[in-house]
């Protein structure tokens, strides 16, 4: 195939790179290049942020029921190309179709949620404690919202910042990850032919540190009033520290180290299937991907036995088939897990496949389906006499490794499922309504799953974590309006006199002494 050339566009134009270009390659295909990517400079970013500020005011005079319906024809726009959307996420990050479909249909469920809340944009109206005066709260646009995305959802997760914060009134610079830089064209590309004007998005594609100095400078100019970062813990301390010096609170989707608790009374092939799609789907790549397992020891044996087997004989290889996971999402997210491995112990042990790290004809998977060595493909890994101390269970691997710990408390299970500092997502497999209860109220996750899988959100419920997941900010539903509004209060005095609040109040009359 072909590759494309990807610009940036900014200001309903595209605008050539002046930072140089990056190849965009097809991680299960490297000799696939499916774009050549012009990468934007700092000031190529600010001139795009300078476009947003100018362009908002008259987009959130807009009404908002007609921005919702922008948002409804986006929605269906993604839903008349969603197979070649989709078609474009397999060839580019390597995720299986099915999975691909299932992020696309994520846009247009957003989209669908959100037509309505053009509608439903609520202020409240509140009594005054005097008479003659009316109190009145408005949710008004944030103004300009930067968004910074990662490429494991490189289609999905976009949607959950662009959709609300379009449709709040506010204008949008976003910078997608490079190695999914033709997904982000593609997506821009549906948004701008829904209906959005010149100026209310705007992408731009650069590297990591042209993007946090572009950053910096439309902070200092007060082009940004809000920024949203879904990315590693470690790059959202930084984006964390720099809205704080400009008196910000970013939108922050950070890591996980999800736990799975097994409880004795647990389905156990239940629980096992929920592992293997928890660990093992997307590549382990996944921000609410099952980091450790952990199982009561009355049933330790026999669940480590049924998920080893559903990982020995589960289908790797190339994502145009039927496949589990297909590979990593580039050569540096490789490196970073095979990093990782190295973290493997003399007192560990690991189980699941035929070898560990890269997949290759010289290092084979059994039931490998497609060419090893034509892509970015990594070994299943369960991990087993993981310990509290291990950095195995203190860190994100973001790859396809369980770690897998026992225990034999309640208390205990608690203790392991919190430890590592982590909050995105938990699970846990019982049949007890009062165990499910009691880890809900314990556990420091932002999301909780009974008998299901660490991963799986769906549009209308809020998503996010705490700890080192995220800085307590939510997406989706109506949750994340709260991160592209702000509230404003109004008191109108009719009266015709000045009243003073706490001053010039009433009091009723009463006999605090009166006794039956």
């Amino acid at each position: 195939m072909t590759a494309t050339r990807i610009t940036s566009y900014v200001d309903g134009a595209d605008l050539p790179g002046a930072a140089g270009s990056a190849p965009s390659t097809n991680p299960a295909r490297l000799d696939d290049v499916v774009a050549e990517v012009s990468l934007a400079s700092a000031d190529q970013l600010v001139t795009a942020f300078r476009a947003a500020a100018t362009a908002q005011k008259a987009w959130a005079a807009m009404p908002a029921p007609v921005r919702g319906k922008v948002v409804a024809a986006i929605g269906r726009l993604v839903e008349q190309n969603k197979d070649a959307l989709a078609d474009l996420v397999v060839r580019e990050v390597g995720k299986p179709r099915a999975e691909a479909l299932g992020e696309v249909q994520e846009i247009i469920d957003t989209c669908d949620f959100f037509l309505g809340e053009g509608r439903r944009l609520y202020g409240h109206t509140v009594p005054s404690e005097m008479r003659d005066k009316q109190l009145f709260t408005f949710r008004v646009p944030v103004g300009v919202a930067g968004i910074i995305t990662a490429g494991n959802f490189p289609v999905a997760v976009p949607s959950w910042y662009l959709v609300p914060a379009l449709l709040c009134g506010n204008t949008v610079v976003w910078k997608p990850a490079e190695y999914s830089a033709a997904l982000g064209d593609a997506l821009t590309r549906l948004f701008v032919a829904g209906g959005l004007p010149s100026g209310v998005l705007n992408t731009v594609h650069a590297d990591g540190p042209t993007t946090y100095d572009g950053l910096s400078q439309a902070l200092s100019l007060g082009l940004v009033q809000k920024i949203g970062f879904t990315g590693s813990s470690e790059v959202g301390v930084r984006i964390g520290e720099l809205a704080g010096r400009h008196l910000q609170n970013p939108c922050l989707e950070l890591g996980g180290k999800n736990p799975l608790v097994v409880m004795p009374d647990a389905d156990l092939d239940l629980a096992a299937e929920g592992a293997l799609f928890s660990g093992f789907g997307t590549a382990g790549q996944r921000c609410t991907s099952l980091g450790v397992a952990i199982v009561h020891e009355d049933v330790y044996d026999a669940f480590l036995s049924k998920f080893v087997g559903l990982v020995e004989n589960a289908p790797v290889g190339d994502p145009t088939g039927d496949v589990v996971y297909g590979p990593m999402l580039s050569e540096r997210f490789l490196q970073g897990f095979e990093k990782w491995l190295g973290e493997v112990q003399p007192h560990h042990a690991v189980h699941g496949s035929t070898g560990t790290g890269r997949i290759t004809s010289a290092n084979p998977r059994k039931g490998f389906r497609g060419d090893p060595d034509a892509g970015v493909f990594a070994h299943p890994a369960i991990v087993t006499g993981v310990r509290p101390d291990d950095a195995l269970y203190r860190n994100e691997t973001f790859g396809p490794l369980v770690s897998v710990m026992r225990f034999a408390s309640f208390d205990e299970a608690v203790d392991l499922a919190n430890g590592h500092g982590y909050g995105l997502s938990a699970a846990i497999y019982t049949s007890d309504p009062a165990t499910v209860f009691r880890f809900r109220e314990r556990v420091s996750a932002g999301m909780v799953s009974v008998n299901n899988s660490t991963s799986g959100a769906e549009a209308h419920l809020p998503f996010g974590g705490n700890g080192k997941s995220g800085n307590g900010s939510r997406q989706s539903g109506v949750w994340v309006l709260d991160q592209f509004t702000r509230w404003q209060s109004m008191n109108w005095d009719y009266a015709g006199k000045l009243q003073k609040a706490q001053m010039d109040t009433e009091e009723a009359a009463g006999d605090p002494g009166f006794r039956l």
